[in-house]
């Protein structure tokens, strides 16, 4: 006899399903080019489905979701998930408010990424999508979007990331030469906040665009 599941098998299916349709809409638009990116929803307080390791996401089906423990270990399956899962637990663990993350490789995520690596942060100001952040209720606000270094080592990674937490709001960050992480409660939130830093970043390239070469 089979010994019982540590999670609710039916909250499994009901995240998988979730999250095969949010990122198959994300593929569509080109962020998870060849078999990049990785997504995640918190299923209890100990466990959160997320997608296996290597998989093409535009083409997405149950079995290409797992389910991992908060450190990151797979849990009742022989299926490996990202890397970087360590960049997800970290945020559960932390936040327990927090409900879905999703990591994305835009091609204007990761131009922004290396146009801003050297500053570190992007800075966003007066734009009336600044509302779409939990929290902000006016354009009349700052944000600052950091710029990570890429690395190999993910606890790296994450020490960096809790350092920033430690001391700002946020809502996702990039990693240069790399992609967006961006966060929320649930998965309609943590995709308005992916949605609006692709946004605003794409904003961002095209001023400096139409910017004269000396004022670049």
């Amino acid at each position: 006899m089979n010994a019982p599941l540590p999670y609710d098998p039916q909250r499994l299916v009901h995240c998988a399903g979730e999250i095969i349709v949010n990122v198959r809409e994300l593929a569509e638009r080109g962020w998870t080019p060849a078999t990049s990116s990785n997504f995640s929803r918190r299923m209890d307080d100990a466990h959160l489905a997320i997608t296996v390791s290597g998989r093409d996401k535009g083409r997405l089906t149950e079995g290409d979701i797992m389910v991992v423990d908060m450190d990151g270990q797979p849990v009742a399956t022989d299926q490996k998930s990202s890397a970087e899962t360590l960049l997800h637990t970290q945020l559960y663990k932390r936040f327990p408010e927090i409900g879905c993350v999703l990591h994305t490789h835009s091609q204007t995520q990761t131009v922004a990424s290396r146009l801003y690596a050297g500053a570190g942060h992007v800075h966003l100001e007066g734009y009336e999508l600044l509302k779409a952040f939990a929290g902000n209720t006016t354009h009349e606000t700052e944000v600052e979007l950091p710029v990570l270094p890429n690395s190999q080592d993910m606890h790296t990674l994450a020490a960096q990331v809790d350092a920033l937490l430690d001391r700002q709001c946020m809502w996702g960050y990039l990693i240069d030469g790399h992609g967006l992480y961006a966060w929320g409660r649930d998965m309609a939130e943590a995709r308005r906040h992916l949605e609006a830093f692709e946004f605003l970043l794409g904003c961002e390239l095209q001023l400096l665009s139409l910017q004269p070469r000396s004022h670049r």
